[in-house]
């Protein structure tokens, strides 16, 4: 009797669980949205506590299980991005409501945050220049998040109101398009069929892949 081909009967580990990526996405655009609405003016920086509920439990932890999620599905990009951002908005929670900064100077409590921010910058950029084999709305969440993090960096470095107003815009147009890009997701794999186009590049492998 012949024996059964297991190599192709068998399913690879993680095959079965579902796209963690519009999960993510929906993580991070929630609150980047809202974040960015208190840097753009819209609402009162007093306001702005409100927003670490949201930096821990639904940016931060919702997007780290993302990233552990795409580590399992095999997807480097996916991991990579959203456990990093992940992490960004577990230390931005903590950063911005533990840290005491009393002890520095205005200029140079200033300088540290900005250093902060022009990390993120240099990460989100290259990060952008991987996803350029991903699709068309993955690369325009990370174009306009790294110009985010830039004008923030820049605001906040030069104590500039006027710049960060700019990254506050910016950041609502990138929280939009992670908006977008995670209901193509949902709505494209439950309908079965491509409802709302990302713009999809030259496929690359698995490993590279944040969505379909």
């Amino acid at each position: 009797m012949a024996t059964p081909d297991v190599t192709t009967a068998t399913p690879a580990f993680g095959a079965a669980f579902a796209d963690p990526g519009p999960l993510g996405l929906a993580a991070f655009a929630m609150t980047t949205f809202f974040l960015s609405s208190v840097n753009a003016g819209w609402l009162n920086g007093t306001v702005e506590p409100v927003v670490l509920g949201l930096a821990l439990f639904y940016g931060g932890l919702a997007q780290l299980l993302a990233g552990m999620w795409e580590f399992v599905k095999g997807n480097t990009f996916g991991a990579v991005a959203f456990t990093s951002f992940g992490a960004f908005w577990l230390s931005f929670w903590y950063l911005a409501g533990h840290t005491d900064l009393t002890k520095a100077s205005a200029h140079d409590a200033a300088h540290g945050v900005g250093f902060y921010l022009l990390g993120w910058t240099i990460f989100t950029t290259y990060m952008f220049v991987c996803s350029i084999r991903t699709n068309g709305a993955i690369m325009a969440v990370f174009a306009f998040l790294a110009l985010t993090f830039l004008f923030l960096f820049l605001g906040k470095y030069t104590t500039t109101t006027g710049l960060t107003k700019v990254g506050g815009y910016l950041g609502v147009i990138t929280a939009v398009i992670a908006w977008y890009t995670s209901m193509a997701g949902i709505l494209n794999a439950t309908s079965r069929r491509v409802l709302m186009p990302v713009f999809p590049r030259q496929q690359a492998p698995v490993s590279a892949r944040i969505a379909r």
